[in-house]
């Protein structure tokens, strides 16, 4: 019966185990993906609900979220 050379077993070998180590990292990386889509969909969950909350407050306005300025959708400030 006929054998490879060590060389090229040695080289096989390799390949598997790289290309397994290689698998076995996508796998922590889909995990951790799957991981954060589910942070994400509760962040937009909260987003949703402040933002609900201040349409009750303010109605249906702009807000600068840099400086906190409420502006009418008519482009107006709003005063309260």
């Amino acid at each position: 019966m006929s054998k490879l050379e060590d060389n090229e077993l040695k080289g096989l070998r390799e390949s598997i185990e790289t290309i397994n180590n290689l698998q076995m990292k996508i796998g922590g990386l889909e995990s951790q993906k799957h991981e954060l889509l589910h942070e994400i969909s509760g962040s937009v969950e909260s987003f949703k609900s402040l933002q609900s909350d201040l349409e009750k407050k303010y109605g249906k306005v702009n807000i600068d979220i840099t400086t906190g300025e409420i502006k009418a959708e008519d482009g107006d400030s709003k005063e309260d």
